[in-house]
């Protein structure tokens, strides 16, 4: 059984766990009482949660288990802002992003946040406007790193360029979609961004270059590489994976890419999940990936498949690079 790995983000005194634990989904978006899931995926070793003012009452769930548990020194929370309306107006400004941080902090009991990203990026706006409002946030000790959430990673040099002519802290994290599967369409609208697939070479590049710790969402195509779906019954995709899967990941080539997994699983011994998360973790980007689940063992598995050995050839046979 494998330990946690655990890397260093700037700005941040804590030892950041590679697997941040993901608290979009129920009991803890409809503000129940996640306790006991936090205490099992806690004792793994895991020490980061993502968390964000657009997911319900989670901050509300969460903030009330560290807060129980007397654990606001050892984890690392993030958090996000400036969510679009309820109409997918923009609400990336000053006002909106410290009403948001006013309540997150509020829901998770504490007045810091360890990493605060913008959920959504309004190109409209200035990005050094953007720099200065968080700067502002973490001279006030608000917060520790800042960042961005479907960002594209030219808004983000762009702003970094303004903060290093200007003597200010940058944008130091990302939050992308990046995994084996392929993001074909935006699942949710309103500008998901995705650094995953062939079209997307020179997005990694950047961040390989830069080094920036990217905070991956649905590395595991949102469940396409859960083992539920079998790639012997695509026909049953639909019935299986929920609607944002199936317009974000539910197409051949990541059937295919399935496929693979399951073969190389079958090899070794191992889950499918895993096969797909090793692969994850064995790119050039500095890469944590959110995960969430309420299984303790499920989520020993990702902890293990990150020793899991993949060779060059076998990385490039799952991502259809060679036959």
């Amino acid at each position: 059984m494998s330990k946690v790995q655990y890397a260093s983000i700037p700005y941040i005194e804590k030892k950041v766990s590679r697997i941040f634990y993901g608290t979009a989904a129920d009991p803890f978006a409809s503000g129940g009482d996640g306790s006991e899931i936090l205490d099992k995926i806690y004792e793994t070793g895991i020490n980061a949660f993502d968390t964000a003012r657009g997911y319900g009452e989670a901050e509300a769930s969460l903030g009330a288990w560290v807060e129980k548990r007397n654990l606001r020194d050892q984890v690392v929370l993030l958090s996000k802002c400036a969510h679009p309306d309820s109409e997918w107006g923009k609400r990336v400004n000053e006002q909106a992003i410290r009403a948001d941080f006013a309540v997150s902090s509020e829901k998770l009991r504490t007045g810091y946040i360890d990493i605060y990203l913008l959920h959504r990026d309004d190109p409209d706006v200035p990005a050094g406007e953007i720099v200065e409002i968080m700067n502002a946030l973490h001279a006030e000790g608000k917060i520790g790193a800042f960042g961005g959430s479907n960002w594209e990673y030219r808004r983000i040099e762009e702003a970094n360029e303004y903060a290093y002519k200007h003597g200010l802290l940058p944008f130091s994290v990302s939050s992308p979609n990046f995994g084996l599967a392929d993001q074909v369409e935006d699942p949710w609208g309103g500008g998901c961004v995705t650094i995953s697939g062939p079209s997307n070479e020179e997005a990694r590049n950047w961040y390989i270059k830069n080094n920036m710790p990217v905070i991956a969402y649905s590395s595991l195509g949102r469940g396409l590489f859960s083992g539920r779906l079998k790639s012997s019954e695509i026909h049953r995709a639909a019935e299986i994976l929920d609607p944002v899967a199936m317009k974000g990941y539910g197409y051949p080539e990541n059937y295919e890419r399935l496929r693979r997994c399951e073969e190389l699983a079958a090899e070794k011994n191992c889950t499918v999940s895993q096969i797909a998360m090793s692969w994850l973790f064995h790119q050039k980007v500095n890469t944590f990936a959110v995960v969430n689940t309420s299984s303790q063992a499920r989520m020993q598995q990702n902890i293990d498949a990150m020793n899991l050995d993949l060779s060059e050839e076998e990385l490039l046979y799952l991502d259809l690079k060679n036959k």
